[in-house]
């Protein structure tokens, strides 16, 4: 098994929208240490191109998604400047395999963030603000048939963000009390507050920074950090329109075509 070439096709598989077969059932040996290895792989390649990385996104925050992949800790990606959507652009169906939507809360970092031993605390010291979020992932796994390495070697299922134009300062926001409701064309689907991510989002994002620490890797100034979804994943399609709705954070709309 050679990361790289399993990192070429996942690459290729996004690029055309062909979904590739299941890794873990491909290369059964495969570990999430080697998972890593592949998305890293990826991640060189897309520098190669020209792309820069904006932040990370981390995944696998709930108990109910961390039970259903036998997990007990997140996973995380990467994220790169063409994966942002601006507020109000348009979603282009074609260009993607089965996407799905996620409401979370995104965090804006001031100041260097480098484990081990980073905490919740650190984490509020170095956040300048919290934007609302619109996650879509998608999974160049075919049916989204994925264990933790699967989703990891692919880069975490990352694919494309939307940030709201509002930033609220993290002293003045509850992060475990913070209500959210996301609707797709009009009608509610899921709600849910930011307790539902790892306890505090903040806790998620502090993982995040011991996680890299270990890899020599810091959360550098200006980084985006998606915390993770507060609810379950919602599949898009053309013509969806969904709303996500924060308290304190406004309103956030993406439509698909």
């Amino acid at each position: 098994m050679r990361e790289k070439d399993i990192a070429t096709k996942l690459l290729e598989a996004e690029r055309t929208q062909t979904p590739i077969d299941t890794l873990t059932t491909t290369y059964p040996d495969l570990k999430v240490d080697d998972a890593y290895r592949i998305q890293l792989a990826q991640v060189s390649m897309r520098l190669e191109e020209g792309r820069k990385i904006v932040g990370k996104k981390i995944g696998l925050t709930s108990k109910a998604m961390q039970q259903l992949l036998g997990v007990d800790e997140p996973d995380y990606g990467h994220l790169f400047d063409d994966m942002l959507l601006m507020e109000g652009e348009l979603c282009r169906r074609d260009q993607l395999i089965k996407p799905k939507i996620e409401g979370e809360l995104a965090f804006v970092l001031k100041e260097r963030l480098k484990g081990p031993g980073v905490n919740i605390a650190d984490v509020y010291r170095a956040t300048a603000g919290i934007l609302p979020s619109i996650e879509i992932v998608d999974s160049r796994i075919r049916d989204w048939k994925i264990k933790l390495p699967d989703t990891i070697a692919d880069n975490a299922s990352s694919c494309r963000f939307v940030l709201g134009s509002r930033m609220v300062p993290i002293n003045q926001i509850d992060l475990r009390h913070v209500g959210m409701i996301l609707e797709k064309n009009g009608e509610m689907v899921n709600s849910g507050a930011g307790a539902a991510v790892w306890g505090n989002p903040a806790a998620a994002v502090a993982w995040l920074a011991n996680k890299l620490g270990a890899f020599d890797i810091a959360l550098e100034p200006g980084e985006i950090i998606l915390s993770g979804a507060i609810t379950a994943a919602v599949d898009a399609s053309a013509g969806d329109v969904f709303t996500l709705s924060f308290h304190t954070l406004g309103t956030l709309n993406l439509k698909f075509v």
